[in-house]
């Protein structure tokens, strides 16, 4: 039974309803694994969960693990790919969605993550890492070029997450050639994506766009 949960970004804390979800999800607490999306951003060797909002999401939501790891540049390859096979829970954290992908290719992280049987989270850039495609845009001189990066690819859509993209964005079309090839789920702040054994389910502001149409879901997550 493969669980796999897509967040946007949330201000604070996991909605009550979601948290209600993660609880009868999430049974196996033994090991929570934290994918960094700035590998090489650290500034010290200690680690604080109050540093790192998804951490302190979970907390505050009462879902406690026996061991956390949070794997960037500092632990070495085969150490990551052991940690993650252990894993309870694989959550695949906010930044920068290219260093994040460039990082997940270099340890050879991928596969390692797609053959656990751990739920596995990803918020913001992590979402994105987490599906089968994404679309990043470059501006530079005043000329807007994109490209199409490859995710994990738990499940066969595309996926949009940016706390500075919304509806009247989403509309505009840059995501519309790309979604003539997959579907492509948008999400706004606040949002939340569960695919479970292949049925997926929304909450909050979410938008389907398929073959350059755009239409905001329903939300079926929680209800």
């Amino acid at each position: 039974m493969k669980t796999h949960y897509y967040f946007s970004w949330f201000n604070d804390f996991f909605p009550e309803k979601l948290v209600k979800l993660l609880h009868e999800d999430i049974t196996d607490r033994k090991s929570l694994v934290m994918i960094s999306a700035d590998p090489s951003g650290y500034t010290g060797e200690q680690i604080n969960s109050d540093d790192i909002s998804e951490w302190t999401w979970l907390n505050q939501a009462n879902i406690i693990f026996e061991e956390y790891h949070f794997i960037d540049y500092r632990m070495e390859k085969a150490d990551a790919q052991r940690i993650i096979q252990n894993a309870s829970v694989i959550f695949l954290c906010g930044g920068y969605p290219v260093l994040q992908n460039d990082f997940l290719a270099e340890y050879e992280l991928s596969d390692v993550i797609k053959n656990s049987n751990a739920v596995i989270m990803g918020a913001s850039a992590g979402s994105l890492n987490m599906a089968a495609k994404w679309l990043s845009l470059n501006n530079t001189d005043e000329v807007e070029t994109s490209t199409i990066y490859e995710g994990i690819g738990f499940d066969p859509f595309a996926y949009e997450s940016h706390s500075q993209r919304d509806y009247a964005t989403f509309v505009q079309g840059y995501l519309f050639p790309l979604s003539e090839e997959i579907d492509v789920y948008a999400a706004e702040q606040e949002s939340a994506i569960r695919v479970k054994d292949g049925k997926i389910e929304t909450m909050g502001p979410v938008y389907l766009i398929s073959h350059s149409k755009i239409q905001k879901l329903v939300e079926t997550l929680g209800l």
